[in-house]
């Protein structure tokens, strides 16, 4: 089955069974400061989950694009990839655990509607129970019912079956609930029938978890359990790219033809093709056309340092299987190609990407020959290459550790791996930390203050309009319970008095007590009402808008957003500029508090 019959098919069963088909949302998160990028297919959609009405309705199906970071230096093997693809579907207070077991079961084994697999060979996870929830032997119950043997299915502790995962220090904040997980017996024959048996099984990747059914019905607060939610949530998906190799029957996602035509073309270019390379490229490159897409640039900051290391990881790579930076262009061009039926803004973005990645290599590159000067340095003066000097080369000259040791050897170094190795862990730890972030579950999980910053930022954005001029958008938003940073477009730094105009603005609107109004309507009508908003493109037919009025119907604010806001700008205190700064070419970025 073709990755494009797969997308088809999952998108027609939801749709059949009344589900609002709705758009992925970006990479980057609107409304949530806690991670970089979107990790998870509910991230999105925290603010549903917890209790906002959702403009399509209270069942919803779709294709979101993540990003996780975690494993880039795992990219090459068979399993981890960057940038992939969540399908899934959700029930906002409606349907719950019958329906969603059962229309799991027929979705992944219907032959009419569905993908189609052999039930016999499925297993099944289900909530063994603990201090914060029974266990699932309803779930269990209705897997029976529809056909799945008892001796199928297992009951599995919390690091299993609960979403989120509980981490050791778990500080996240958000809905949350136990889950129910199929597997699938990736070349038949197994016959499981205990326990003991199947996590065997699952360890070998003998099976495979094909599908994951998250039934939300409590809500986290920094970690502990604090009751449940208004309302019964469901949750579902699966990795696309996951799916596609089970139903291709392949035994790794760069075997579908969701990759082969990347690696094909890596091939083709390469002189010296080398498999773990010929994937790091494919993968590090898709992950990054979907990121310069949806706006991200490379920089030495926060997403901006992400596709920097993924891009520089990719040129390096390429290099060593002798592929030159000018040919990757149609590497770039065959991703593009082949995902625009999906994503048409691809095509639409496609000479900004190809222009990014172009400035990056050429950067990339003089970074690699200051790097080189800096070896000959050593050269002159010892015979040893210690890991603390070796790991600098790293992580200031972007020098990755197999050219770092290769280049040592031309040059006749020692070089103290072991060293590297324990400074590039200690890296790696602060690095997962930065990248990920805590994923407390989007702003309506965080605090009273990520609130008041988040609805100062909507201020502070109609200020930096009314004061430099309506070419002024927003291009990036960073919230925290001490700070907000916003990015906007503007070519010249600000002046000390634009400064004091903007402050004084904000600060004059909040001592006026506005309310903030959310109010949905048709996409046409927010914008013939002059609301603005970052991803106005992403959104549904039906988007939410909050609006800041005076009592004289002045319009002082009117955005597109997800929320959630403080109800009355009397709640924010007084507005601070700390620092306004270039973030990158034609980008300013001001840091601000409110006290």
């Amino acid at each position: 089955m073709k990755n494009s019959e797969i997308r088809k098919r999952f998108l027609n069963f939801f749709e059949k069974r009344e589900h609002a088909i709705i758009p992925s949302a970006s990479l980057v998160p609107e409304n949530d400061p806690s991670v970089l990028f979107t990790t998870a297919g509910m991230q999105p959609l925290v603010p549903y989950l917890l209790g906002e009405k959702h403009p399509k309705g209270t069942r919803l199906a779709n294709f979101q694009k993540v990003v996780r970071t975690v494993d880039i230096d795992e990219v090459g093997d068979n399993t981890h990839l960057t940038f992939f693809e969540m399908m899934g579907n959700w029930s906002l207070g409606d349907y719950f655990k019958k329906e969603a077991i059962t229309w799991s079961y027929e979705l992944l084994t219907s032959k009419e509607e569905g993908f189609g697999l052999d039930p016999s060979r499925l297993y099944v996870t289900c909530f063994e129970g603990d201090e914060n929830a029974p266990k699932d032997t309803e779930s269990a119950e209705i897997w029976k019912s529809v056909g799945v043997p008892e001796n199928h299915i297992y009951f599995m502790d919390a690091s299993n079956n609960w979403w989120p995962q509980p981490k050791d220090k778990d500080e996240y904040s958000g809905p949350c609930g136990p889950d129910t997980e199929m597997f699938y017996d990736m070349k038949g024959g197994l016959n499981l029938t205990s326990k003991e048996d199947f996590i065997a099984a699952d360890n070998k990747q003998e099976v495979v978890e094909i599908w994951n059914d998250v039934f939300m019905e409590y809500r986290k607060k920094d970690g502990k359990i604090v009751g449940k939610l208004e309302s019964k949530n469901v949750d579902t998906g699966s990795g696309f790219e996951r799916i596609a190799a089970v139903l291709q029957g392949k035994e790794t996602v760069f075997d579908t033809d969701i990759f082969q035509p990347i690696i094909d073309k890596i091939k083709k270019l390469s002189s010296n093709y080398d498999d773990v390379s010929g994937k790091i490229i494919a993968d590090h490159l898709r992950a990054a056309v979907f990121m310069i897409s949806d706006g991200v640039i490379p920089s030495n900051t926060d997403q901006g340092y992400v596709i920097r290391r993924l891009l520089r990881r990719a040129i390096k790579n390429a290099k060593s299987i002798e592929i030159q930076d000018s040919d990757m262009g149609e590497i770039l061009e065959i991703i593009i190609t082949t995902n625009l039926e999906s994503y048409p803004d691809l095509n639409k973005n496609k000479e900004h990407i190809v222009a990014v990645f172009t400035k990056e290599a050429q950067s990339f590159n003089k970074t690699l020959e200051k790097g080189l000067k800096q070896l000959e340095k050593i050269v002159e003066k010892d015979d040893v290459l210690d890991g603390e000097t070796a790991f600098t080369l790293f992580s200031t000259y972007g020098f990755p550790k197999e050219l770092i040791k290769e280049a040592a050897e031309e040059r006749n170094l020692s070089f103290n791996e072991d060293s590297f190795d324990e400074a590039m862990k200690t890296h790696q730890e602060a690095s997962k930390t930065a990248s990920e972030g805590k994923f407390k579950g989007g702003l309506a999980g965080a605090g009273e203050q990520e609130q008041k910053y988040h609805t100062a930022t909507h201020l502070l954005h109609a200020a930096l309009r009314e004061v430099l001029g309506d070419h002024v958008e927003q291009k990036g938003s960073n919230i925290t319970a001490e700070r907000l940073r916003f990015d906007f477009s503007h070519s010249e730094k600000m002046t000390d008095e634009q400064k004091e105009q903007v402050t004084k603005w904000v600060n004059e609107k909040i001592q006026k007590k506005l309310p903030m109004v959310r109010e949905e309507m048709s996409l046409v009508e927010a914008k013939s009402k002059g609301a603005i908003g970052l991803f106005a493109d992403k959104y549904g037919d039906v988007v939410s808008v909050y609006s800041m009025v005076t009592k004289d119907g002045v319009v002082i604010s009117r955005e597109l957003c997800g929320g959630p806001h403080v109800e009355n700008t009397s709640a924010l205190g007084t507005f601070r500029i700390k620092k306004e700064e270039a973030s990158s070419a034609g980008i300013r970025r001001i840091k601000a508090v409110l006290e």
